[in-house]
């Protein structure tokens, strides 16, 4: 998934890919990466399976990974940045908006990629960028409902 087919996606284009303000530098948490846990709620229409690790509040939900996240070599990208995919599910109608921004260190805000094509409601595939490893707190919006998570991305093995 390398980050030259995304260069240019507009809202027309059916994908919408977000960022948080490069010019805004919030002031680095100087405790350990408090990761967020599943809290087991599925999303409607899915079935738990051994090994799924939901989170959600009845508006938004995404299926967490394993904390620590090591990243695999094909989530690398040339700059050295870290892209993961997250499937989120939304139980609001709209536009699902990510952001996120590194709680550890000074670092620019992660990226996310949010294809079209998956309706208003429902299941949407993301893939987010963080450009290094740290802790990191992302956010899923739509509209006014909202759901953040807390995640340390490891540097590849």
């Amino acid at each position: 998934m390398g980050g030259s087919d995304r260069e240019g996606a507009t809202e027309d284009s059916g994908a919408l890919a977000t960022t948080g303000s490069p010019t805004v530098q919030q002031q680095p948490v100087k405790e350990p990466c408090a990761v967020t846990r599943p809290n087991g709620r599925i999303p409607p229409g899915e079935t738990p399976s051994p090994g799924s690790r939901y989170l959600g509040n009845g508006d938004l939900w995404t299926d967490l990974y394993p904390n620590p996240i090591r990243p695999r070599p094909d989530d690398m990208q040339e700059d050295g940045a870290i892209e993961i995919k997250f499937p989120w599910w939304r139980g609001v109608a709209g536009r699902l908006r990510i952001e996120g921004r590194r709680l550890d260190a000074v670092a620019p805000p992660l990226s996310a990629w949010i294809p079209g094509g998956y309706g208003r409601r429902g299941f949407q595939s993301t893939a987010i960028t963080f450009p290094t490893a740290g802790c990191w707190q992302v956010t899923g919006r739509v509209g006014d409902a909202s759901l953040a998570f807390v995640s340390l991305i490891l540097e590849p093995a």
